[in-house]
């Protein structure tokens, strides 16, 4: 899966699960920051939301599902 692919996941489940607009869950997401496989061996990409509290709590709870399912993602 590439960096974009799981953005887009995450904006889909996110909008689904919480409700709201794809375009404001894109905004609170933000980009998908990769890291080098050599020093993050079990979970090579990060975000870091923005938001309210509750938005960021529900981009922590998806992001803790999504890290088990998709823990190492290319970029693109």
């Amino acid at each position: 899966m590439t960096a974009s692919q799981l953005q887009d996941l995450m904006i889909a489940r996110l909008a689904l699960g919480a409700g709201g607009t794809q375009r404001r869950w894109r905004t609170v997401v933000g980009p998908v920051r990769l890291h080098d496989p050599e020093t993050h061996a079990h979970c090579n990409w990060s975000v870091a939301p923005s938001g309210g509290a509750r938005e960021i709590a529900e981009v922590e709870r998806l992001l803790d599902t999504l890290r088990l399912e998709q823990p190492i993602v290319t970029p693109g």
